[in-house]
């Protein structure tokens, strides 16, 4: 019995020094240093080797993507879809989604604001949104729509308050628009975890978002009070992601304004600057789509939307972007429109301001797109 038990212990001893090396606790500090510093250096390999791809190669790998034909708009757009294709299916990876009931309105009221509270069941989720229309709008009459889209940190209520938002929405019914606000997923948190999800489903959560909006469009514009021929979006912060992400993907939406979020995108992504706060820094994991830089910067994106008309709006103080940087993509992406002889559909407004929409050039610019 003795034996049995000083066996018994022997072996819970070795347990423990196995177990003890394998949790590298008896490897001395100079070792440890060693470990440290070799590990070290294979990330900073790492991460030269990607960002060398991603951003020192990007230009020349992007010219063996894209085939742009300016002899006409309509052979541009020709040109330019097999890289269309290639950025549903690479990065925003829409997915397959349907309409799988009757669409609920109950009345809302947002600010003083009635309109209704929509929700279409879409497959296995559902897509919500407010809907307003210009107060006294006459039944004869069909109203332009804006897509109205808030940013991670806000919902659809957002829009028509102040803050960094300065009432938009409010001052586009004004205006004579009606206004679509769809309800995305806020807080980075939430769109971090469900990201996650769709990466290993390969698909992406603005994929999910694009296709939530399509089908709410399909009855939408179905309303004898909109005209469906005169459709804008205009999105602050990740709602101008939204607005660039999926205007290449839905024609329907015939000029856009993006308000703080158009950027120098390689640097954005991979580059960390002090003048700048560069997602590769942040916990925004959501913000990584994969594919997104093989051929997709900023200003190829536009490529994609030309030529219909787009609004850029920046501010100097805002954190984002290096606004001098901001300024060389527009111009890169201006190309697209130059070369068409249509430079009046592609405007920057670089104010002086923050992260934030500028109602007087925004209204103005949907006004002149989409007003009769």
């Amino acid at each position: 019995m003795k034996n049995l038990t000083k066996f018994t212990v022997i072996l819970f001893t070795l347990s423990l020094l196995t177990r003890a090396f394998a949790l590298g606790q008896n490897i001395s500090l100079s070792d440890q240093k060693l470990e440290t510093e070799r590990t070290d250096a294979y990330a900073a390999q790492l991460e030269n080797y990607l960002k060398q791809y991603l951003v020192d190669l990007y230009d020349e790998r992007a010219s063996n993507a894209w085939y742009r034909d300016y002899s006409s708009t309509d052979a541009f757009e020709r040109s330019v879809e097999p890289n269309r294709e290639r950025w549903s299916s690479v990065v925003i990876k829409p997915p397959m989604l349907t309409k799988s009931g009757q669409m609920i309105r109950k009345p809302y009221t947002i600010e003083r604001i009635k309109g209704e509270w929509i929700e279409l069941p879409v497959g296995p989720i559902t897509a919500q949104a407010f809907l307003a229309l210009p107060a006294g709008a006459a039944s004869d009459k069909k109203f332009p729509l804006v897509i109205v889209q808030h940013g991670i940190g806000s919902t659809p209520e957002t829009p028509f308050r102040g803050g960094a938002y300065h009432e938009y929405a409010k001052e586009l019914l004004k205006a004579g628009f009606a206004v679509l606000v769809p309800m995305n997923l806020m807080s980075v948190e939430r769109r971090n975890r469900i990201e996650r999800l769709c990466r290993l489903a390969d698909i992406s959560l603005p994929g999910i978002e694009l296709v939530r909006v399509q089908n709410l469009l399909d009855i939408v514009l179905t309303d004898t009070r909109i005209d469906p021929q005169r459709v804008g979006m205009w999105g602050v912060s990740l709602g101008g992601m939204a607005t660039m992400f999926w205007m290449p993907l839905e024609p329907r939406i015939r000029a856009g304004v993006v308000s703080a979020w158009f950027n120098q995108r390689r640097n954005k992504m991979a580059v960390p600057d002090d003048r700048y706060t560069s997602f590769l820094v942040t916990t925004e994991d959501h913000a990584f789509f994969t594919g997104w830089l093989t051929e997709f910067t900023d200003h190829d994106v536009v490529s994609l939307i030309c030529p219909r008309p787009l609004l850029i709006q920046h501010g100097k103080q805002d954190r984002i972007a290096h606004w001098p940087q901001v300024i060389e993509e527009y111009e890169i992406a201006k190309t697209h429109y130059s070369k068409l002889n249509i430079t009046e559909r592609f405007q920057m407004d670089m104010h002086e301001g923050g992260h934030e929409a500028i109602i007087e050039s925004g209204v103005n610019f949907m006004t002149k797109w989409l007003m009769p």
